[in-house]
Order: C-alpha cells, then structure tokens, then sequence
C-alpha cells in the first residue's frame, strides 16, 4: 500500500471516530460540562480583604510598596501641606496655559461637576453644599486665590486642603489643569 493511501485511510479513520465522538456528546446547556482542569474552576486565589495567616498584619490584601505608581497615573511628587503646595506652584506649570474653547469647554464642565457644589457656578463659595449647613470654602475670587500659581491650585485640587479632601481619584490630572484654566477664566470675569 503506497503512503498516500495509509494517509488517507488514516485521515478518513480519524475524521469517522471524530464524527461519532461528536454525535455521541450531545450538547445539553442544562448539565455542567466535565471538569478536567479543575483548579480553573475552583480557584485557589484569596479574597481581597480575607485572613491570611501567611501575609502581614493577617489579611491578604497588603499595603501598596513605597513607588508604586497606579496604572494610569502619574507619579505626583509632593507631599501633603501649603509648603508643599506652594512648591508646586513654583514648579508646576499648566500645559492648558493657552487654552482653546475645547480646553474651556472641558474645563467648565470638570468645574460644574465637582467644583460648583462648595464653591458655587461663580467661584464665590456659595454653592449648595453651604446652603445645607457646610462651612463656606474661599472664594476663588479673593486675592489670595487670584494670587495661587497654577500648581498650586493643582496640588490642592488633587491633595486637598483644609475641608477639602482630595479629588485626586475622581478627576483626571488633565481634567485638573483644564478646571483650573475655567477658574482663571471666572477670576477674569469674561465668562
């Protein structure tokens, strides 16, 4: 017998046996299928926030190491506090200095989101977390904010400061700059 021939006899047994595997199994979406690798479906993986009696302090979740950076941002190199805050201000410069009407744009929404709730839709510290009893932030008008430096608004924006808490998680650093172009914008009374 030539070897073409053992070929295809082969090719044809095998595709026969197939066939008959396939008829023999018969799709049923009402019964589980066989588990073969069974640590795919049973996972070994702990829970976030379960004990460990391996892990540190007891949990599996474990402090982020000194430098990690999370995915997506960027590392922000100062620290907590007006010295800090102030340095950013010397050193830190809007890449939106120049804005267009779509940096504007963008910049008054980001404001009208998370900014106009304390500090009102004018910048005057009105907003209507105030009327419900909070303390009123600083106006955005008075000289001492007319005064911050970009950076400096952008450390506290994503630092905080005072009773403001940070708002680093909710509003992305470009958003951040963008919201801080809108403010110069109320400051300069052209809005």
């Amino acid at each position: 017998m030539s070897l073409a021939r053992e070929f295809v006899m082969t090719a044809v047994a095998v595709l026969l046996v197939l066939v008959g595997l396939d008829a023999a199994v018969e799709p049923r979406h009402d019964v589980r299928n066989y588990e073969i690798f069974t640590e795919m479906v049973y996972s070994k993986a702990q829970e976030s926030f379960g004990e460990s009696s391996v892990l540190a302090g007891g949990v599996t979740q474990q402090e982020l190491v000194e430098g990690v950076v999370p995915r997506g941002e960027l590392p922000f190199a100062y620290g907590d506090g007006t010295e800090e805050a102030q340095r950013a201000g010397r050193e830190l410069v809007n890449p939106f200095a120049n804005s267009s009407p779509e940096t504007l744009k963008r910049g008054r929404q980001v404001y009208g989101i998370f900014c106009a709730n304390c500090h009102d839709s004018r910048g005057e510290g009105r907003g209507r977390v105030v009327e419900r009893g909070m303390l009123p932030p600083p106006s955005l008008l008075a000289a001492r904010a007319m005064a911050m430096a970009d950076g400096e608004l952008f450390h506290i924006i994503t630092r905080g400061q005072g009773n403001m808490k940070s708002h680093a998680a909710q509003i992305a650093a470009e958003d951040r700059w963008k919201a801080i172009r809108w403010v110069r914008v109320l400051q300069e009374g052209t809005q």
